[in-house]
């Protein structure tokens, strides 16, 4: 069965290069095939994601600026799992009636997906959220949030603009495509999908 493998080579040396806000910077020395090796990784708190799809086979998207990626990406509702304790569904919950003042009553988890595993630690863990209600309750928000788009778009469209090269988001591309492929099989939305408890080992803070 292809699968990649859980285990990292234990680390000799560690170097904090830099402390930030949301994650830090830190220089690895580990040993690999009888070379010492020195690599910089960016440790990143993971993060959740939320694909919410209505009865009309549409996706909830936020359309938010992204200072780094020099733009305004349409991406799926996320938000980091930043703290501490926090179960990986209950932020998803939060994320998703923060961002756009949704809940959903079924959740299943997706995908898993490693943003740059060649320099950082971030895991995102996308899960597929059905039966959606709106909140009564507006929430308010801030800094790029505030200036946030919210729509809900026809999957066929998504994958049209990812196939387009109109879409740039990693997790918006791998969830909806994963969504796509399980249609192409024939699978309903759902019944491929995994548990909403299936273990996040590729988390650290959440290994079994």
């Amino acid at each position: 069965m292809l699968a990649d493998a859980l285990g990292s080579q234990p680390v000799l040396a560690r170097e904090r290069l830099f402390a930030g806000r949301v994650w830090d910077v830190e220089a690895h020395e580990f040993e690999l095939g009888g070379t010492r090796i020195r690599r910089e990784v960016l440790v990143h708190p993971g993060a959740v994601a939320v694909a919410a799809m209505n009865a009309r086979d549409e996706l909830m998207l936020v359309h938010q600026y992204r200072h780094p990626a020099g733009g305004t990406l349409w991406e799926l509702p996320a938000g980091l799992l930043d703290v501490d304790g926090e179960d990986p569904l209950a932020a998803a919950q939060r994320e998703l009636a923060e961002e756009t003042d949704l809940a959903a009553d079924s959740w299943q988890t997706l995908i898993d997906v490693s943003t740059s595993g060649g320099g950082s630690t971030e895991i995102i863990r996308v899960y597929l959220a059905t039966d959606v209600r709106e909140l009564p309750d507006a929430f308010d928000r801030f800094h790029e949030e505030a200036e946030m788009e919210t729509r809900w778009v026809p999957l066929d469209e998504i994958v049209d603009a990812a196939l387009g090269l109109r879409l740039h988001n990693a997790t918006l591309l791998s969830a909806v495509l994963a969504i796509a492929a399980m249609r192409a099989r024939g699978d309903a939305p759902g019944l491929a999908a995994h548990p909403v408890d299936v273990p996040f080992d590729w988390h650290v803070a959440h290994r079994q």
